[in-house]
């Protein structure tokens, strides 16, 4: 970022912290995830905002080698106590938070003290993702459905009006948060776990979907705890139960319909497709990135626990949506993903393409006994991520290096953890 565009940062800042103050807001929330989906903030008086955003505010690039239990591991690029970098806020996206009085947020790109961008900001790389789909003509759409559980979590059955009726005041409140903050929900549900919900956002751009499903994941939070609940996003709450997913659907004009293939692709809808399948083991390494996601990732609970895809097929990892707006659909991933890394990682594989695309799937994957399972364990993720040269070339040395030394930590620290264990130090990071 360079100066005459710190300037202008600044003046738009400036008049943002005027409006904020106004409205009673007094200190703002500026937020980045890092490789281990937990989301990290530094917070400046509204007062600050034009400082930090023309200066940045500083934070240490540690933090990109954290892991889910603020352990730290190493890179040659990352790790240890030098350094500094610059967290300056996207003020496009600030938002006075509706369940958090006196509040404003607004996510955080992050850049090296000379104005260069830091080779490993995740948002950026999302970015840089977009702009290179943007490159071959592509304008895409993505949208999250993020399942959460609470605590008490209440008896009414999976799925049940009751849910809604022993809780309607805290959906209510969830409603109006969302609507207050510009959050477009297309609709909030019982889930099948006990005391699971989930809401799904309309699609935006993917940049866009990240900073919403983050915003929307503090607000169930906040939302939840002035009910006197506690909200969990982890991947298995309870080992051996159905855990939370964080489901992406994928879309683009001309790309999933008006074409003569398989329901309406064109070919290039099936060359994205089949990158996406080809490296799913890969991506499970960015999309299910903690020993937590493998326990999910069981057979007949809808997980997607199978390389392979559908016709609304909701036991295969891809399902495709059919209908006005048809979307691709990735069953596999959870709320420990970064989703910027998501997001941008589904972008570089898919507009690297493969082909053909195999036959479709119906039924229960598992009941066949001729479908692939996807990696069994974080490990075995890692080992995929660590050879696949399509999200190595997309990521860089230095994201790419991070992501596998946290994926390798992480593994590394589980590695003789009962499944009950795993789901008890895991429960409320996310």
């Amino acid at each position: 970022m360079d100066a005459e565009a710190r300037e202008q940062h600044r003046v738009v800042a400036r008049q943002e912290a005027a409006r904020l103050s106004a409205e009673g807001v007094r200190g703002v929330a500026l937020s980045w995830t890092d490789n281990a989906g937990v989301n990290r903030v530094k917070t400046v008086p509204t007062a600050r905002l034009a400082d930090a955003a023309y200066s940045g505010v500083g934070m240490s690039p540690v933090f990109d080698v954290f892991t889910s239990d603020d352990m730290i591991t190493a890179t040659p690029h990352l790790g240890g106590p030098d350094g500094d970098l610059r967290l300056f806020p996207d003020l496009e996206r600030l938002t006075i938070l509706a369940a958090q009085s006196g509040w404003a947020w607004a996510p955080a790109d992050r850049y090296q003290q000379d104005g260069a961008p830091h080779p490993a900001c995740q948002r950026q790389f999302a970015r840089r993702m977009v702009a290179r789909a943007a490159e071959r003509g592509l304008d895409l759409r993505m949208g999250f459905e993020t399942e959460w559980i609470v605590d008490p979590a209440g008896d009414g059955p999976a799925y049940g009006l009751t849910r809604v009726v022993e809780r309607s005041d805290y959906l209510r409140d969830l409603y109006e948060a969302l609507g207050a903050q510009g959050i477009d929900v297309l609709q909030v549900h019982p889930e099948y776990t006990l005391g699971q919900f989930e809401v799904s956002t309309a699609p935006a751009d993917p940049v866009g979907a990240a900073d919403d499903v983050i915003l929307v994941r503090e607000t169930v939070r906040a939302v939840s705890l002035r009910h006197g609940l506690r909200a969990s996003f982890a991947p298995a709450f309870t080992a051996g139960q159905v855990g939370n997913g964080c489901h992406l659907h994928v879309s683009a004009s001309g790309l999933l319909d008006g074409g003569d293939g398989a329901y309406g692709m064109t070919p290039a809808g099936e060359a994205f497709l089949a990158g996406l399948l080809a490296e799913l083991p890969a991506l499970l390494a960015i999309g299910a990135p903690s020993p937590a996601s493998y326990l999910r990732l069981e057979p007949s609970r809808w997980a997607g626990a199978f390389r392979c895809w559908g016709l609304e097929n909701r036991e295969a990892a891809l399902r495709f949506v059919a209908g006005d707006n048809p979307n691709a659909e990735l069953k596999c991933f959870d709320a420990a993903a970064n989703p910027y890394l998501v997001v941008g990682a589904v972008i570089a594989v898919g507009l690297a393409g493969a082909g053909p695309l195999p036959e479709p799937v119906t039924g229960d994957p598992a009941t066949r006994g001729d479908q692939e399972r996807l990696p069994l364990s974080l490990g075995d993720a890692a080992d995929a991520f660590e050879d696949s040269g399509v999200l190595r070339e997309a990521l860089g040395e230095v994201l790419h290096g991070a992501v596998l030394a946290v994926r390798r930590a992480e593994a590394e620290r589980f590695a003789k953890s009962s499944p009950e264990e795993i789901a008890e130090a895991t429960r409320w990071r996310w």
